[in-house]
């Protein structure tokens, strides 16, 4: 039996990644954090640096901007993962020039084989305007798409909207 799957998503700035470390945390699992952000600039460089100190030393960090699975393979059995975030994983996937299908379907396959709960974090950016431009527009279709695999196999779906957790499907812990 596969271990269990928390999805949380929502908007920007929405309080989706700080209720996923709340979630974490009340496993009683020692927390392992994938990060998939790179810092291409000094405000992502701070915002990183933020997140980190405000985790403080309890986390354990593994940075996979692309190789998800791969980062997931290699945690331990008897810890709680936190990754954030599908979106800038997405993204990375698509500047890399990565098929996210394909890298969707290693993904789910890691699941399946975790050894320990896994709560994914994610943007929803299907609620906006349609965007202007063709990589925008694939981003989007992409994004809407990894939502929907990641939805279904989640054992607990979670959206969270001004701070506020919203469950979907499931039940919350």
């Amino acid at each position: 039996m596969a271990s269990p799957c928390f999805f949380v998503l929502g908007g920007a700035a929405s309080g989706k990644s700080a209720f996923a470390e709340r979630l974490v945390l009340q496993s009683g699992f020692p927390p392992v954090y994938i990060a998939t952000a790179q810092a291409f600039d000094d405000e992502m460089r701070d915002k990183i640096a933020r997140h980190v100190a405000a985790r403080g030393s309890r986390w354990d960090t593994i940075e996979a901007p692309v190789d998800l699975p791969g980062a997931l393979a290699g945690v331990a059995p008897g810890r709680a993962v936190l990754v954030d975030c599908l979106t800038l994983w997405l993204t990375n996937l698509l500047l890399t020039e990565t098929d996210p299908e394909a890298a969707t379907d290693d993904l789910l396959a890691a699941l399946d084989a975790a050894p320990g709960p896994v709560t994914l974090v994610s943007n929803e950016v299907g609620q906006g305007i349609v965007p202007d431009n063709s990589l925008s527009r694939r981003f989007r279709e992409a994004q809407g798409r990894l939502n929907i695999r990641m939805a279904q196999r989640a054992d607990c779906v979670v959206q969270v909207v001004a701070g506020l957790p919203n469950p979907l499907k499931g039940q919350l812990p």
